[in-house]
């Protein structure tokens, strides 16, 4: 499966949870068969909810007891370990949602529903509506809005903002996409390959189409407001030699 952490919502609070394209199915242990899931199921929703919060409040005991986790601010009292414990026990008795979509109609599909949650950031630039040294407004949606228009607009201080959106920003060590099984990176071509052999599916016929490479950053002069140095991507099609460019010039530190 592909797995794919979101964590924002549509007004940059914090809203973590977790996209998963899962086949319909798998190889078998010896890896002869294709064993396929029951026509029109695949798990019970409930089931899996279940499991998931177990798995899930299992895995924050067992990093707060190996000294993973830290807690600051008005959160530092959960660094004692009876304390953290009684935080947690109310997560135990609510339902956690776990919400299963039909298949795909192909690949196609299952690219467009991706694209959504790993090409993109916190907010896009589309979202802005002004920014001084004061305020930030920005278009939101509202879904408890059930009929009309959605779109919202929020203000919020600029430091508010600047900490709403750094939340989202991952510590180190994380990764927004994950493959596990099938696709995972290391037998990924070899699965898919005894895959389409075993399902009688004929692999993509390949396309003739350019291919847009991306050559090495190229550091330019110093951007007059913050100093740093502005890089410029160029791309160009397989086949073509990219236009002449004057030799970089040394960044400011």
């Amino acid at each position: 499966m592909t797995s794919v952490l979101h964590t924002w919502g549509s007004a940059l609070t914090h809203h973590p949870h977790i996209h998963m394209i899962v086949p319909g199915g798998g190889l078998s242990l010896d890896g002869k068969t294709w064993i396929a899931c029951k026509p029109g199921f695949f798990l019970h929703v409930r089931v899996l909810s279940r499991l998931f919060r177990r798995l899930f409040i299992e895995g924050l005991l067992a990093l707060h007891r190996a000294g993973e986790l830290s807690f600051y601010g008005d959160l530092a009292g959960l660094s004692e370990a009876d304390t953290f414990i009684a935080w947690l026990a109310p997560f135990r008795k609510i339902e956690w949602v776990v919400y299963a979509k039909p298949p795909f109609g192909g690949p196609e599909a299952v690219l467009a529903y991706l694209s959504r949650y790993t090409h993109r950031v916190a907010i896009s630039n589309s979202r802005l509506i002004s920014a001084d040294a004061n305020t930030v407004a920005f278009q939101w949606k509202d879904y408890r809005i059930k009929n009309g228009d959605r779109r919202c607009v929020m203000r919020l201080s600029t430091s508010e903002f600047i900490r709403r959106f750094l939340i989202h920003v991952l510590p180190d060590r994380f990764h927004r996409i994950r493959h596990y099984g099938l696709l995972a990176s290391a037998t990924r071509k070899a699965n898919i390959a005894k895959v389409r052999i075993l399902l009688g599916v004929q692999p993509p016929e390949p396309t003739d189409a350019p291919v847009t490479e991306v050559i090495p950053l190229t550091l330019r002069e110093p951007c007059p407001d913050c100093g740093d140095a502005m890089r410029i991507i160029e791309t160009f099609r397989r086949g073509q030699k990219p236009q002449s460019r004057a030799p970089p010039r040394k960044a400011a530190a």
